[in-house]
């Protein structure tokens, strides 16, 4: 089952044939299509090694695509050179399991190096943004319920906090679509439903599309308004989250593994959950 985008529905995100295999000759990713319309929220569900957090990173380019195409818009992503591509993350905001915080600078300056892709390089490493950026974090420290906390340091904070940070530091680079990588993986039910809503919210508010990879089926039914579940890196369904039935996923996770599929640590990707630096850098 698959949905279907109609003519008058804008797409702000299409993918095509795409596929990746390593250079140890495993494939991740096989003949995966999909169309994201705009402010269209799409959990990404699937056992480990399914290919999700290698989709997501495939769609910024954080790991380099095999075969196949993805477009932004009217912007092959898959296409573009160096400087091309960095104008292009800007319009993709990343968010990691692990919060990929830097961990000695305060809350505040977190969510401005949200801006760095926006701001000449002297102004970042003198952290020296215009007041216009400044006064959007407040603002998004506001929405999130942080701006008490902009002065704290980061590492101060707790695994929710974290969280809200890189989603105030997404949204400070004024994205047109979210990537979310296992927002919840590292927290408790309570602060993993708060996020969840939170992403909802901030996607209804602003228009965004999202791709969310979720490894707690649960939180999935209940926030995403669209499922597509990996197997062995190939879309096995794309469908509304009330088509999850049994028979479906047993069809994505096996016959042993799919209604132990909410527990923590069941959907992790085989790859880097912990983006490194240059990564980190690339996705802003």
């Amino acid at each position: 089952m698959r949905p279907t985008v109609s003519a008058t529905t804008a797409v702000k995100l299409r993918v095509e044939g795409l596929a990746k295999r390593y250079a140890t000759g495993d494939r991740a990713l096989t003949d995966v299509s999909l169309a994201l319309p705009a402010g269209q929220v799409l959990g990404l569900i699937g056992p480990s090694g399914a290919g999700k957090s290698t989709l997501i990173r495939c769609i910024n380019r954080l790991v380099e695509p095999t075969a196949g195409r993805v477009l932004l818009g009217e912007t092959a992503v898959t296409d573009l050179g160096r400087s091309g591509l960095r104008r292009a993350r800007r319009r993709m905001g990343m968010i990691f399991q692990e919060y990929a915080l830097v961990e000695r600078l305060t809350v505040m300056e977190n969510v401005l190096s949200g801006r760095l892709g926006y701001v000449p390089f002297w102004r970042s490493w003198l952290r020296r943004f215009p007041p216009a950026d400044i006064a959007r974090a407040f603002r998004l420290l506001d929405r999130v319920g942080l701006r008490e906390q902009a002065d704290k340091r980061a590492d101060a904070l707790s695994g929710g906090q974290r969280q809200r940070v890189g989603i105030a530091r997404a949204l400070a680079q004024e994205p047109e679509i979210l990537l979310v990588d296992e927002p919840t993986a590292s927290l408790d039910p309570k602060t993993s439903r708060q996020i969840m809503r939170l992403l909802r919210e901030v996607c209804a508010e602003r228009g965004l599309a999202a791709i969310v990879n979720i490894h707690d089926v649960a939180l999935a039914r209940q926030f995403m308004m669209r499922i597509v579940g990996l197997r062995d890196g190939r879309i096995v369904y794309d469908g509304a989250p009330e088509g999850l039935s049994p028979e479906v996923l047993t069809a994505i996770y096996g016959e042993e593994d799919w209604s132990a599929a909410g527990e923590a640590g069941a959907g992790r990707d085989a790859g880097p959950d912990v983006p490194d630096d240059d990564q980190l850098a690339a996705a802003l």
